[in-house]
């Protein structure tokens, strides 16, 4: 047996001054995704927030009578808005309002529903097409970044991976990271829209006669709950873009 010597922090012999090649494999842990796991839970806490609203007050048909899409009828014709038409469409709490078409989307559990919880998701979405009619500065931003957002979020982590595989085109990780950060933006933007979709709808609905007043606790309740999947979502997203800034930000060239 030779005499030991400390290589890579492992003690191995070695006979007639030739190394005896002992492989080590570690175990590493990338400290930055931690931040990754905390924009996931908040995503989930918050997605499964806004079902059990919902669920609780979907159960609870208005004193009112009427459906959501009624309801979505009245407000936009009272709103003078004559050019947008409601839409059944399926899903489970797929609703949206297309300023690029003037249509107004309510899923299968809201359309028709008489709940409290459809008819404050489909006020909600009435309020995005006053929103558009009135010119609601951010709603045009928002509209004018979702072009430029999608092309950042279908094509930033393949330029990143490419740039980290070929040392050449290292450029790429910059450049993906600054594709990536108009997901952020768009998220950022996005905030005030929904929440001043849902202050309308809260508005409209309280003196309207659409809800009573006792029923107006339960929208609020799924209106915030749905607020706070876009907060989360914002969250996520900018933990996301910190990381990337982590891990790239001061890489070696």
């Amino acid at each position: 047996m030779g005499k030991p010597e400390k290589v890579n922090d492992l003690l191995i012999y070695t006979r007639k001054e030739k190394v005896i090649d002992m492989p080590y494999y570690g175990f590493y842990f990338d400290p930055t995704y931690i931040l990754v796991l905390i924009g996931v839970v908040l995503c989930m806490i918050a997605s499964a927030k806004v079902k059990t609203t919902y669920n609780k007050y979907e159960k609870v048909a208005s004193r009112s009578g009427y459906t959501a899409d009624q309801v979505a009828y009245m407000i936009l014709r009272n709103a003078g808005i004559t050019d947008v038409s409601i839409n059944h469409i399926s899903g489970d709490l797929t609703d949206n309002y297309n300023p690029k078409n003037h249509t107004l989307n309510l899923s299968d559990n809201v359309y028709g529903s008489r709940s409290i919880a459809a008819i404050g998701v489909a006020a909600h979405e009435c309020g995005h097409a006053i929103q558009h009619a009135q010119g609601y500065a951010p709603l045009t931003i928002r509209s004018a970044i979702i072009p430029a957002a999608n092309i950042g979020s279908a094509i930033s982590w393949p330029l990143i991976l490419i740039g980290l595989i070929i040392p050449r085109v290292d450029f790429c990780i910059t450049l993906g990271i600054i594709l990536f950060s108009l997901v952020v933006v768009l998220q950022f933007v996005t905030l005030p829209v929904e929440f001043n979709a849902s202050r309308r709808a809260l508005g409209i609905l309280e003196g309207s006669g659409y809800l009573y007043e006792d029923e107006m606790k339960g929208a609020r309740s799924v209106l915030t709950a749905a607020a706070m999947t876009y907060v989360a979502a914002m969250v996520s997203a900018s933990l996301q873009l910190l990381r990337l800034v982590m891990l790239f930000g001061n890489r070696r060239r």
